[in-house]
C-alpha cells in the first residue's frame, strides 16, 4: 500500500489547509461555529525531508504530431492543468505540469513531402499554441527530438541492458503500422471495415489494422514483472477503478516479453539503440521516458525529488492505459526507480454518440471552439461534462445550455444582483455580519451551513482526482444560491436582510476562489469585482467568514455576457 499512502500524503494538504483555525471573527449573537471545513480530520503523515519537499508533479501524455490537435487533446490538457493549479491553490508554489509532443516515427512527414524535422517543428508549434490558447500553466513543454531526451532514453536503455532485462530474439506477431506496436493474439480480433466491407484483423484497444509480421529485434523481460504489477494494482494505482479490472485481467492472463526496437529499415526517424545502429528504439519506450526527462533524468546519486519525481498524477486517455499501467511501471521496476503514484484515466469525447474520426469529419477543432465560446467557458464545459469512467458527448448546444444555466444566469446573475441589492452598502453589511451585528434567521443559517461545507467537499473530490465532481459540487451551490436569493428577496428591504446579502456575497467570494483552477480568468474577474485582496485567494481563504476585508467600492459588471453564437 506504499503507493496509495504516498498519493494521499501528497494530496492531503488541501484538508490540512481547510482545517487550519484562522484567527477570525465569530458571530456573537448566534454563536456560529466554524465551518465543517475547519473541522475536517487531518491526515498528517510523517515523511522524510526529501519526500516532503518534493514538488507535486502532474503530466499529460505527450501528443503525437502526425495530425492536428482535437478536442480530446484539449480536454486532457485542461484536466492536467486543473490538477496542477489546484495544488498551487493549496499553497504548493513548486507544483509542476509537463506536457509536450511525441515526434517519433513520423511516417506522415514523407506523406506530406517535407523534411521530417520541419514537419515536427510545424506540428509541435500547433500543440504548443493549443497549450497557450487553453491557458495551461505548464512548467515544461517537452519534445522527444530534444537532445536531453535522446540522452535520457539511451541512458535508460543502457541501464535496462546492464541489469539483464534486454535480449535479442526473433519476434512474430500482429503488428500495427499505425500504432507501431505488436499485439498478442488475445488483443486482436477480426473486424469488418465499415468503409469497404473488407474483413481485417484489428487491435481491440485502438481499432487499428494489424498484419502478421516476423523480425529480429530487442526484447524487454516484461514477463518478469507480472506479480509485482498485480500487487501494484491493489494500491489504487489506477483511477477510476473502473479501468483497473481490464488491466488486472490482462496481466493475470500472462505477460509476454515486449519487443522494444524496430529494424532501422522500417523505422528511420527515432532514437538509435546504443551500440547498434541497425535498430531504432521502440516508440513507447522512447515516449514514456519523457516523464523522467522532464524531472532531470538521469538523476544524480540520491537525487530525483528536486524536480518532482516520482510523478504524482499521469493524466491519460483510456486508449493508452496499457502503456502507462503495464509497460511503464515495469520499466521503472526494472531499474528500481520510484513508481508514479497514480494514473488518472479519462474517457473519450464523442459526437452524436459516435467516436470522433477525421475520416468521417466529426471532429472538433479546439481553436475554433475557444474562439467561439471563450477559453474559460470551454475549460468549464469540458471539466463539468467530461467523462472519466465513461465517454462524453460533445454538442455546441450543450455548451450554450450550461453557459446560460450555470455561468450567465448563475454566477453572473448572482454577482450582479448582490451588488445591486447592496446599493453601495455591501462593505457595511460585511462589517455588520463579521462583527455579529447582523441577525440570522433559520434559513440563513441553513444556507450558511452549505457554504461552510463547500470547500471541504470540493477538496475531497480533488483528493480523489475527480475534477468533474469538484466543479459539479460548486455549480450545485450556485443553483442553491440562486434559489436562496430568490426566496429571501433581500431587494424588498436590504437593511433588514443584510445577512442574506452578506451570505450571497460570501458565495461569490468562496466559489470565486474554488473556481480558480477551472476558470482562471473568470474566477479572477469575480474576485476582482468583489475586491477580494490578491493575498486572500488561496484554499485556506475559501471558508465562510474567513475574510472580512473585501467589498469596498464595488461596482456592477457583467461577468458572463450573452453568447453571441448561433444556437
Amino acid at each position: 500500500m506504499a503507493n496509495s499512502r504516498g498519493f494521499f500524503r501528497a494530496l492531503s494538504w488541501a484538508n490540512q489547509l481547510l482545517s487550519y483555525q484562522r484567527p477570525s471573527w465569530q458571530c456573537t449573537s448566534c454563536k456560529v461555529t466554524r465551518s465543517a471545513a475547519f473541522r475536517t480530520s487531518r491526515r498528517y503523515a510523517t515523511t522524510s525531508g526529501e519526500a516532503s519537499n518534493k514538488p507535486y508533479y502532474v503530466t499529460t501524455p505527450i501528443f503525437y504530431v502526425n495530425a492536428a490537435p482535437h478536442v480530446g487533446h484539449f480536454y486532457t490538457m485542461v484536466i492536467g492543468d486543473v490538477l496542477k493549479r489546484w495544488r498551487t491553490l493549496t499553497g504548493d508554489n513548486k507544483a509542476r505540469l509537463l506536457t509536450g509532443t511525441d515526434e517519433h516515427g513520423m511516417k506522415a512527414a514523407s506523406a506530406a513531402g517535407i523534411d521530417t524535422q520541419t514537419f515536427c517543428d510545424q506540428n509541435c508549434k500547433t500543440f504548443k499554441d493549443l497549450a497557450h490558447a487553453a491557458n495551461l500553466d505548464y512548467t515544461y513543454f517537452i519534445r522527444t527530438t530534444e537532445h536531453s531526451h535522446k540522452d535520457a532514453v539511451q541512458y535508460f536503455w543502457e541501464m535496462l541492458q546492464h541489469r539483464g532485462y534486454i535480449y535479442t530474439a526473433k519476434h512474430e506477431g500482429w503488428y500495427s503500422i499505425s500504432d507501431e506496436t505488436f499485439y498478442p493474439q488475445s488483443q486482436v480480433h477480426l473486424s469488418l471495415d465499415p468503409a469497404t466491407g473488407r474483413k481485417r484483423m484489428v487491435s481491440i484497444e485502438t481499432g487499428k489494422e494489424v498484419e502478421w509480421s516476423s523480425e529480429t529485434n530487442y526484447h524487454f523481460r516484461l514477463s518478469a514483472f507480472q506479480d509485482r504489477l498485480l500487487e501494484l494494482y491493489k494500491t489504487g494505482f489506477i483511477t477510476p477503478e473502473h479501468y483497473a479490472g481490464d488491466v488486472v485481467k490482462s496481466v493475470s492472463s500472462g505477460l509476454s516479453d515486449l519487443s522494444i526496437s524496430r529494424p532501422v529499415q522500417r523505422l528511420t526517424w527515432g532514437i538509435p539503440v546504443p551500440g547498434d545502429s541497425s535498430q531504432t528504439i521502440y516508440v513507447w519506450l522512447d515516449a514514456l521516458v519523457n516523464y523522467l526527462t522532464g524531472a532531470g533524468y538521469p538523476f544524480p546519486p540520491g537525487g530525483g525529488s528536486h524536480l518532482g519525481w516520482p510523478v504524482d498524477v499521469h493524466v491519460v486517455g483510456k486508449d493508452i492505459v496499457r502503456f502507462h499501467c503495464v509497460f511503464w511501471p515495469a520499466f521503472l521496476m526494472a531499474l528500481d526507480l520510484p513508481l508514479p503514484r497514480n494514473v488518472l484515466v479519462h474517457g473519450h469525447w464523442t459526437m452524436n454518440r459516435e467516436k470522433m474520426s477525421k475520416s468521417t469529419g466529426n471532429v472538433v477543432n479546439p481553436f475554433f471552439a475557444i474562439d467561439r465560446f471563450g477559453v474559460d467557458t470551454m475549460r468549464f464545459f469540458l471539466t463539468f461534462q467530461g467523462g472519466l469512467a465513461s465517454d462524453a458527448d460533445y454538442d455546441n448546444a450543450h455548451i450554450i445550455r450550461d453557459y446560460k444555466k450555470y455561468l450567465q444566469q448563475g454566477i453572473g446573475n448572482i454577482a450582479h444582483r448582490t451588488i445591486g441589492c447592496a446599493k453601495g452598502k455591501l462593505r457595511t453589511y460585511i462589517l455588520n455580519a463579521t462583527s455579529g451585528n447582523s441577525p440570522a434567521q433559520s434559513h440563513d443559517m441553513a444556507y450558511q451551513s452549505v457554504l461552510e461545507q463547500l470547500a471541504t467537499k470540493v477538496a475531497d473530490h480533488m483528493e480523489k482526482l475527480n475534477p468533474r465532481a469538484a466543479v459539479q459540487e460548486i455549480m450545485a451551490v450556485i443553483l442553491h444560491t440562486n434559489k436562496y436569493f430568490h426566496n429571501s428577496a433581500p431587494w424588498e428591504n436590504p437593511d433588514q436582510k443584510q445577512r442574506v446579502i452578506y451570505n450571497v456575497a460570501e458565495s461569490m467570494r468562496i466559489t470565486g476562489i474554488l473556481l480558480q483552477p477551472f476558470m482562471p480568468n473568470k474566477a479572477k474577474e469575480i474576485l476582482d469585482v468583489f475586491r477580494v485582496d490578491s493575498s486572500k485567494r488561496s484554499l485556506s481563504d475559501a471558508n465562510y467568514g474567513s475574510d472580512a476585508d473585501y467589498g469596498e467600492s464595488i461596482e456592477k459588471r457583467i461577468i458572463f455576457p450573452p453568447l453571441v453564437v448561433e444556437e
